[in-house]
């Protein structure tokens, strides 16, 4: 994608505003399961703002979030229909939009300590096929480690849709980009980028670490002689520790004016990124002033 792209905001959070079905462990998927509706209405918001992807409201469809009885009975079917549900309201919008299926982490975000390999490939290909028919492409979301990568990869490595991979970041600021495995950007791009992949995004992190994974991201692929897509979506969570217990509780977020995400997000275009939204706590108020931006590029695009 050569011209910037806009990625949707965070599906939870923004549940969670609307007053939508919403609690641990359950998370995004409460909404998914005791009103849909809400689920609609928050991909019409997100397309609405100007986003020309959204993503599909799978992310809590694991066992970790619905507990492993719900998983086995519904897991499936709830994947399914929360891509039916975002396929109809793309198909729906005045714009084209594209929808992303989700492939999230199988046992808690974060924790790449907690990950179980042999069994988080059958839930991830459950899902993958669960929203096949329903999406444009794939977004690997919240990647924590190169071990996870590499496995999302394995499942997807027959897909003929374009397939991203969004890893998740250290929240601390330094000079060399980390994982919250501690493995650098730089060792995660040169393990994963001959798969089948079309981008490399970094999400739910705070967006002061973005810009260095951005540059890592850059120098790797630049050795390694690829050309994919670059994406950025950060959260406006305060920054998460390493012993995170998702289901315990809410974690606290900051307030992140549009306008503060927007600046960020210049930073990271200017660096390379070409697909931008928002996780967690961003919601349509950030996506419709980075669709005016978009809007601004492309203006100045035409005028040169």
């Amino acid at each position: 994608m050569k011209n910037l792209t806009i990625l949707d905001g965070g599906m939870g959070r923004e549940l969670k505003r609307m007053g939508a079905p919403f609690s641990q462990p359950w998370w995004s998927a409460a909404a998914l399961i005791e009103a849909p509706h809400y689920v609609t209405q928050a991909h019409q918001e997100f397309i609405a703002a100007g986003a020309n992807i959204i993503t599909v409201n799978s992310y809590a469809c694991v066992p970790f979030h619905l507990g492993e009885t719900l998983y086995q009975e519904r897991g499936c079917a709830l994947a399914t229909h929360a891509a039916v549900l975002a396929k109809e309201a793309a198909n729906k919008a005045k714009q084209n939009v594209l929808v992303a299926g989700s492939l999230p982490p199988p046992f808690g975000s974060y924790r790449p300590d907690l990950f179980e390999s042999n069994r988080a490939f059958d839930i991830l290909n459950d899902l993958m096929q669960a929203q096949d028919d329903h999406v444009d492409l794939w977004l690997v979301e919240t990647i924590a480690s190169i071990e996870e990568g590499l496995i999302a990869a394995n499942v997807l490595k027959s897909s003929t849709k374009p397939c991203y991979y969004a890893f998740t970041l250290s929240d601390e600021v330094s000079s060399s980009a980390k994982l919250r495995s501690g493995e650098s950007v730089s060792q995660a791009i040169a393990a994963i980028c001959s798969q089948n992949i079309a981008g490399i995004f970094f999400n739910c992190s705070i967006p002061e670490v973005m810009t260095q994974a951005i540059r890592d991201t850059k120098e790797a692929l630049a050795t390694h002689k690829r050309s994919i897509d670059i994406g950025a979506y950060a959260n406006s969570f305060t920054p998460i520790s390493t012993d995170h217990q998702a289901n315990d509780s809410i974690q606290d977020y900051r307030e992140l004016s549009p306008e503060e995400y927007l600046a960020f997000a210049k930073h990271w275009y200017q660096l390379g990124a070409r697909i931008i939204g928002g996780c967690c706590g961003i919601g349509p108020e950030h996506i419709a002033l980075l669709s005016q931006w978009q809007k601004s590029i492309l203006q100045d695009q035409d005028n040169q």
